[in-house]
C-alpha cells in the first residue's frame, strides 16, 4: 500500500492490468545490465553487435537473471544523449531476438517512443532512468501496456548531473522527489502495483550521497514499494576501493564490493539490484535468504 504522497488517480476503468512484476519467494530478484552501446562505463562497445548481445543475455539467463535490462543510450556521468532512432535500432533488434528465447527483457530508456517500440518487440517492464521526467508521454505508454515501470531518481540529463547533486537532506529531498514522481504516474492512470522506485544511485549525487541513501533505505520503503538498487562497478565503489595513493580502482575490479551490497541489500529487504555479473549475485541473494530459512 502506498502510505505517501496522497496520489490523484484517474479512474479505474483506465487502468490497464498490469503485468506481473518478477517476484521470487527464495531470494531476492535480479537483474542482468545488457547494454548495447559504444560508450557505457562498464561495458561499452562489449555486446554492441546482435549475436554478441543475445549471447550474453542468455548467459545472464541461465546464470539466474529474472530479467536482462536491455539500453541503447549510455547513462554514464557526462555522456551526450543519441538520438530516439539510434536508441530504438539499437535496442529492438535484441529484445525482439531475446522475447522469441522466451528471456523476460526490461528496456532502459527515458524516451516514450522507444519505450512504445521495445514493448512491442516483447520488453515486458520499462526501466526510466528519469523517472517520468525524460517524457511526458511515458505515463501514458506504461499505462496503456499495464507494464511494471521502474522510476529511478533523477534530476537531469547525463551531461550536466553531477552539476545537480546538491542537497539540504540527501535522503529526505530523494524521497520527496521520487513521491513527485509516484504522484504523476497515479495521475497518468498507471497502477499503483506497476511501480518500483531506484533511488538513483551516481544520477546527481557524490560518494557521500550514495553511502547515506544506502544507509537509510528503509526511508524509501515508506512509500510501501518495491525498491531497486543500481550500484554495480559504480564509481563511489571505485572511490572507497582506492589504493594508498588514492587512485580508484578500476571499473573492472569491483565486482566483490559490488555482490557485497547485492548481500546487503537482501538484509533489508530490497526487491531486486541491477548487476553486470549475474552469477555472484544470485549466488550472494541466495545465501542471504537461506540465513531468513528459504534454504532449509
Amino acid at each position: 500500500m502506498i502510505r505517501e504522497p496522497g496520489p490523484r488517480r484517474c479512474p479505474s476503468s483506465s487502468v490497464a492490468e498490469v503485468t506481473a512484476l518478477p517476484r521470487r519467494s527464495d531470494r531476492m530478484v535480479v537483474i542482468g545490465v545488457l547494454n548495447v552501446t559504444p560508450d557505457s562505463f562498464s561495458d561499452g562497445g562489449r555486446y554492441d553487435d546482435l549475436a554478441g548481445a543475445v549471447a550474453h543475455a542468455e548467459q545472464m539467463f541461465a546464470e539466474g537473471a529474472d530479467l536482462v535490462d536491455v539500453g541503447g543510450e549510455s547513462t554514464r556521468p557526462g555522456a551526450l544523449r543519441v538520438d530516439a532512432a539510434e536508441e530504438t535500432r539499437r535496442v529492438v533488434p535484441v529484445i525482439a531476438a531475446l522475447s522469441r528465447l522466451g528471456i523476460p527483457v526490461s528496456v532502459d530508456t527515458c524516451r516514450a517512443s522507444v519505450a512504445e517500440a521495445a514493448l512491442d518487440a516483447g520488453a515486458i517492464v520499462v526501466n526510466d532512468v528519469s523517472g517520468g521526467l525524460g517524457d511526458a508521454d511515458m505515463g501514458r505508454v506504461v499505462r496503456d501496456a499495464g507494464c511494471p515501470w521502474i522510476l529511478m531518481h533523477w534530476r537531469g540529463p547525463s551531461a550536466v548531473m553531477r552539476e545537480l547533486a546538491h542537497y539540504g537532506d540527501v535522503v529526505a529531498d530523494v524521497r520527496t522527489e521520487l513521491g513527485a514522481r509516484i504522484e504523476d504516474a497515479l495521475a497518468a492512470g498507471v497502477a499503483p502495483d506497476a511501480l518500483v522506485l531506484d533511488p538513483g544511485l551516481g544520477f546527481a549525487k557524490t560518494a557521500a550521497h550514495n553511502w547515506m541513501l544506502l544507509d537509510r533505505l528503509e526511508v524509501l520503503m515508506e512509500f510501501g514499494l518495491p525498491v531497486l538498487l543500481g550500484a554495480s562497478r559504480k564509481s563511489f565503489l571505485g572511490s572507497v576501493l582506492a589504493d594508498e595513493a588514492g587512485v580508484p580502482r578500476p571499473v573492472g575490479e569491483r565486482e566483490d564490493a559490488t555482490v557485497a551490497l547485492t548481500a546487503y541489500a537482501a538484509t533489508r529487504g530490497v526487491w531486486g539490484v541491477r548487476v553486470h555479473e549475474v552469477r555472484p549475485s544470485v549466488d550472494a541473494a541466495r545465501a542471504i535468504a537461506a540465513v531468513g530459512g528459504a534454504g532449509r
